[in-house]
């Protein structure tokens, strides 16, 4: 079962940049649903390769995205964590957003869904 450590290193694994590392955390048949998109829950990758690509993006996009004052929570097969994001668009814009994910777990702790929310600033 996932814990609040292994959550913590899942934000070290996003803020170092390491998509090897960050999709050990995840089952093959995962499902990232990000905060923008066309669909009301926003865009939807299904399957490791395809989450891969999804947060590959992110990275592409704010180049130095970093994960802080996070705190975690686990209740049986879901986990929030709750954090602030900040960093530099490509485009120059700083961003600095409150946030959370959304878990579903499976039952060896790996995430099965990863459902993410920002704050609308600006």
């Amino acid at each position: 079962m996932a814990d609040e450590a292994a959550l913590r290193d899942l934000v070290e694994a996003f803020n170092a940049h390491d998509l090897d590392r960050i999709m050990e955390f995840f089952t093959d048949d995962c499902v990232l649903d990000t905060p923008r998109g066309s669909d009301p829950g926003g865009t939807r990758y299904s399957g490791a390769a395809a989450v891969r690509e999804g947060l590959a993006a992110r990275f592409t996009g704010i180049p130095d995205v970093h994960y802080g004052e996070d705190e975690h929570w686990i209740c049986g097969d879901h986990a929030v964590s709750r954090w602030l994001l900040t960093g530099t668009t490509t485009g120059g814009d700083k961003v600095r957003v409150r946030g959370c994910d959304l878990f579903d777990l499976a039952a060896d702790g790996r995430i099965r869904r990863k459902d993410s929310y920002w704050k609308i600033t600006g």
